[in-house]
């Protein structure tokens, strides 16, 4: 099940982030109240945390992104294919193990389960999709649809 919301979230954001060329690189950067304070940045920011809480699961070394180095959308849909697949081989290739396993992270205190830390990943983006779906129409734009249904998933 945790597969399907990771296609769900990846479906989604690849709707917005082609939705997102038809806006200008000013609008990407305005800063705007919620989220991660603009288009673009929002967009690294699921990104990073999706890959890093993958990494720390694998007990790998955290790979932080500098946003200062994308500036653009298509930039931003690169590195999400990118890590997308290293990720979809983790999820599809390699076995999660017992879900129930510790989880540390350095940029964090405490401890998590592996189950607890996909089910952020994935309510995390969905929350941050929300955040998209306001500044859209407050735009006076049509939001990417949100919607399960319709998507082939099940």
């Amino acid at each position: 099940m945790f597969y399907t919301f990771f296609q769900y979230n990846w479906q989604v954001r690849d709707e917005w982030l082609e939705w997102c060329k038809q806006l200008s690189e000013e609008e990407l950067i305005k800063e705007r109240i919620g989220g991660v304070g603009n288009i673009l940045n929002t967009f690294l920011h699921i990104i990073d945390v999706e890959y890093s809480w993958i990494r720390a699961i694998q007990e790998k070394e955290d790979i932080a992104i500098d946003f200062s180095s994308f500036s653009t959308i298509d930039e931003v849909q690169s590195l999400s294919e990118t890590y997308r697949n290293e990720i979809e081989a983790f999820l599809t290739n390699e076995s999660i193990g017992n879900r129930n396993a510790i989880v540390t992270a350095p940029w964090m205190e405490g401890e998590f389960t592996k189950e607890e830390i996909l089910h952020h990943i994935i309510a995390h983006e969905i929350h941050h999709i929300g955040q998209l779906s306001v500044w859209a129409r407050e735009m006076g734009r049509k939001p990417v649809s949100a919607n399960v249904i319709f998507r082939g998933l099940f």
